[in-house]
């Protein structure tokens, strides 16, 4: 067994079983469906990266911002709508059932936050880290609640309809996890942010075996939005002394 198989091998095995092991599904697509939604997902990559580059060079609670935001969920939305059919998944019950996938990508998600959580209280104390982190939630804090939760929201529906869903059934059978995070955190470098950056590393490798095991985009979805949802709840405040949270004359990056 070649060393990356053997990595891999060990990997799973200290996975859980509904983190690994892959549900019966066809998704089968023609030879020219397949050429198409590679064209179009290699095009919305690149519009979709250099908008969120755009949106996240704005400067917080303004129209700006939020209209941006909001135009890069709709441009990955319609990207991934556009590539080919899209499937919500199934999970495999404990009465060995399959079902849709809802309280586990929850639980998921709350986990993720968790560990999330405890690694800000340890990048806060380390400069480069705790000035980018600031940089996103500034966006948050000056920012209108129930507009910075909506475009928060939207973004993390769109990104997995297009990464998770379209780009995923686009990078073939070989490596889709590693291949489609890979996209997702190039995508991310263009708001030149490193803690934006190393999440999208993070969770995109977590969304991706989420798809891989479920086939579709529904647990990813529902992992990535609680995840979203108390990230956006619990970080603000333990980043609130941070003397550039709230100083209009700082940086403006992603």
């Amino acid at each position: 067994m070649r060393p990356t198989a053997r990595l891999r091998a060990n990997v799973a095995r200290r996975l859980p079983s509904w983190l690994v092991e892959k549900v019966p599904r066809d998704h089968r697509e023609s030879d020219a469906a397949f050429r198409r939604r590679r064209r179009v997902t290699a095009g919305v990559s690149v519009a979709g990266a250099g908008l969120l580059g755009v949106s996240l060079s704005q400067k917080p609670d303004s129209p700006a911002f939020y209209g941006l935001t909001l135009g890069v969920a709709g441009t990955w939305v319609a990207g991934g709508l556009a590539s080919g059919p899209l499937h919500l998944g199934w999970m495999r019950s404990p009465a060995d059932t399959l079902e849709r996938p809802l309280l586990t990508p929850l639980a998921l998600g709350a986990g993720s936050f968790g560990l999330f959580y405890g690694a800000a209280l340890v990048a806060r104390r380390i400069p480069a880290l705790g000035a980018a982190i600031t940089r996103v939630l500034r966006y948050a804090h000056q920012g209108s609640l129930p507009l910075v939760l909506t475009t928060t929201l939207a973004n993390g529906i769109a990104e997995e309809v297009f990464f998770r869903g379209a780009l995923y059934a686009a990078v073939g059978t070989r490596h889709p996890v590693l291949k489609s995070t890979a996209v997702y955190a190039l995508a991310t470098t263009s708001t030149r942010n490193p803690a934006l950056v190393l999440a999208s590393v993070a969770m995109g490798l977590l969304f991706g075996l989420q798809r891989r095991a479920t086939g579709g985009i529904q647990a990813p979805v529902l992992t990535h939005l609680t995840w979203s949802v108390l990230m956006l709840r619990y970080l603000p405040p333990l980043f609130a002394d941070h003397p550039s949270i709230d100083d209009p004359r700082s940086p403006q990056q992603g």
